[in-house]
């Protein structure tokens, strides 16, 4: 089994390994960084960087050879078939360089890769990535010229692509911002599922969708008005965001492996519009133990109103146990391997993690913040 963790914005943001995991890869504005713990204790260490001057966007480790893939802000995938030693790029058929997203889809022995770019287009490999085909029917997706993105150059793009558990043809694909799409037939054509209508302000700005494994009728889904529950596979839903909740703009978004009742949410206090001027994200990570009903904040005074925003997050899980990882602007990483329940800070300074302009976003509100402050 495949035991690699990887840490970004926008890759693949879920894994399961044999063990405590001892081997962390993170993506940043300047490559990835191999984190390592031989003991499995709190003292992790920096063991390498590769891909020195790229912004990666989005790591994915696929299960079928092992394979590390990075996604870069403009230059394209890169893939590493060696642990990160060394890495190729080019692969034929991808042929939008701004590679933002990543995911894989597994059943049994057969993996589906599946790369989102900015602007939004969608590519699938079936052969590990050594050759890749676009998805046809995102490029007349219903609504396709009312998306864009605020930030310049005002592009939209693929945040994140989900598959149906029963059935891989059934396609869930988030653009930020835009739409929130679903395609029953792999691709071929899509449908726009309207969640605006439970209370929707910011554009339909889709983040991530994931399944109640119990029953993958009821899904989830986050983005820039806060988190959405449907019980028909889309068709409608409710708003199951409040201001108690604490996290206003938030990522990453789970369910316990252990109790699908249990949500964890991960973000920023406010949205990035705000950091502009604050220069503080107020993230935090929140968790539910009643559906998404009722939140309270976890991680104690460690994790309790970063100033850098958790731009990146991953659930890991083991037999018997599972745990998080999760990174900031601020270049901090932070753990839990205890469901959540106690954190600890196991890098520091390491360049931004982020994904877009967020980490400038931040840096201009700070600078901001200071002149004021400064002024005789």
């Amino acid at each position: 089994m495949n035991q690699m963790v990887c840490l970004s914005p926008n890759g693949v943001d879920t894994y399961h390994v044999p063990a405590l995991p001892t081997t962390l890869m993170v993506g940043t504005m300047n490559g990835v960084v191999e984190l390592r713990n031989r003991a499995r204790t709190e003292d992790w260490q920096e063991v390498n960087r590769t891909l020195d001057g790229l912004h990666i966007s989005s790591l994915m480790s696929e299960p079928a050879r092992g394979a590390l893939f990075a996604g870069v802000h403009g230059e394209g995938l890169y893939r590493s078939l060696d642990g990160a030693r060394t890495w190729e790029r080019n692969l034929p058929g991808l042929t939008v360089p701004h590679v933002f997203s990543l995911s894989f889809d597994r059943r049994a022995e057969a993996v589906t890769l599946y790369a989102g770019t900015e602007p939004a287009r969608l590519f699938r490999s079936r052969n590990g990535g050594d050759s890749w085909h676009e998805v046809p029917g995102l490029a007349s997706a219903p609504g396709r010229d009312k998306w864009w993105f605020p930030a310049p150059p005002h592009i939209a793009h693929v945040k994140h692509v989900a598959t149906d558990p029963r059935d891989p043809r059934v396609l869930y694909v988030c653009i930020e911002q835009g739409a929130l799409l679903k395609s029953s037939d792999g691709g071929e054509h899509f449908e726009q599922l309207h969640f605006e209508d439970a209370g929707c302000r910011y554009n339909n700005d889709a983040h991530r969708i994931i399944f109640n494994p119990r029953d993958p009728d009821e899904i989830f889904l986050d983005g820039g008005d806060g988190i959405f529950r449907s019980r028909d596979a889309g068709q409608s839903w409710e708003h199951l965001a409040t201001p108690a909740m604490r996290v206003a703009y938030p990522d990453h978004l789970y369910l316990a492996p252990d109790d699908p009742s249990t949500v964890f949410a991960v973000g920023g206090g406010d949205p990035p519009n705000i950091w502009r001027s604050s220069g503080h994200a107020r993230s935090t990570i929140v968790r539910s133990r009643d559906g998404g009903h009722s939140w309270s904040q976890i991680g104690g005074a460690l994790l309790d109103s970063l100033p850098g925003n958790l731009e990146a997050a991953t659930l890991v899980s083991w037999p018997g146990g599972y745990g998080f990882f999760a990174g900031s602007t601020d270049g901090e990483v932070f753990s839990s391997f205890d469901r959540g329940e106690h954190w600890s800070r196991i890098a520091h300074s390491l360049p931004p993690v982020s994904k877009c302009v967020h980490h400038g976003n931040l840096a201009k509100g700070r600078a901001a913040v200071a002149a004021v402050e400064n002024r005789p």
